[in-house]
């Protein structure tokens, strides 16, 4: 009777989890269709053996615990191609010399907001040694890679928050735009390196609609998108973006998010 009764309530949690399961994933391996492969995998492994979600862990930690299994099993991923003139095989090539795990407890602490023991009990070792994976994941991703950052935000308060933390990354900021079409001018007067931008603008246009434009005029570039409802871009039902903040967001997020996407030269665009 206890087990029929707790089954449901665990059912209900995963299915709450698993958006944040697929950001995680997207943001791992840069690419949304990949990182909701693996999401969908879990899922899988998760029907074959429920024993994965059992013992002390909430059922958060051991989704991404049975997650982090499937990930470590099945090897680096690399772009279909196979060819390193392609951007995600080079984003793949640079992450290949990063420490081990650095990556992924970093986004599991910044994005995820999981804690030092957590994100020992996903990845194993102990919680210790998952803070100093955090350390040297802070080290290795922000030095990597530097460029030049457009900002889409109409609140001016937040637009020039995001630009102190970037610039404080060592990034160029080449200036901030309000609305979408505000978004396009300065994009061609100024072309960027990557775009980070909110999802809805001051006069109701998208900041969805002044990526896609840019990117259809300037072809693939890293974006990182700011949301109050992430959950509506994280269902895997049309094309969504694989870098995701939620607002209100934190100053590690936004730098993780950040130089994540800049390890990847490639982003999926997005339709309403």
């Amino acid at each position: 009777m206890t087990e029929t009764t707790h089954q449901p309530d665990l059912t209900v949690q995963i299915a709450e989890d698993l958006p944040y399961l697929r950001r995680y994933a997207r943001a791992l391996t840069g690419n949304q269709r990949t990182g909701d492969h693996y999401a969908a995998a879990t899922l899988e492994a998760l029907l074959e053996d429920q024993t994965l979600l059992s013992g002390d862990l909430s059922p958060k930690t051991a989704l991404f615990r049975a997650f982090h299994h499937i990930w470590v099993s099945s090897g680096s991923p690399v772009a279909e191609s196979g060819e390193l003139s392609s951007p995600e095989a080079r984003a793949q090539w640079r992450l290949a010399n990063l420490t081990q795990n650095t990556r992924e407890a970093l986004l599991l602490h910044s994005i995820e907001g999981f804690r030092a023991d957590d994100i020992a009990a996903i990845v194993g070792g102990t919680a210790d040694e998952a803070s100093e994976l955090l350390t040297i994941a802070r080290s290795e991703m922000t030095t990597a890679i530097q460029g030049r950052i457009m900002i889409i935000e109409d609140e001016a308060i937040i637009a020039m928050d995001i630009r102190a933390i970037v610039e404080g990354m060592g990034h160029a900021v080449t200036g901030m735009a309000r609305t979408r079409d505000e978004a396009v001018a300065l994009a061609r007067r100024d072309p960027p390196d990557m775009i980070l931008a909110d999802i809805q603008l001051a006069d109701k246009s998208s900041g969805i609609d002044a990526a896609n434009h840019i990117l259809e005029e300037m072809g693939d570039l890293p974006i990182v998108f700011i949301t109050a409802f992430p959950e509506r871009l994280l269902t895997g039902e049309r094309p969504e973006p694989a870098f995701l903040i939620t607002k209100p967001y934190s100053e590690e997020q936004v730098q993780s998010a950040v130089s994540q996407a800049m390890f990847f030269a490639s982003t999926e665009t997005l339709h309403n």
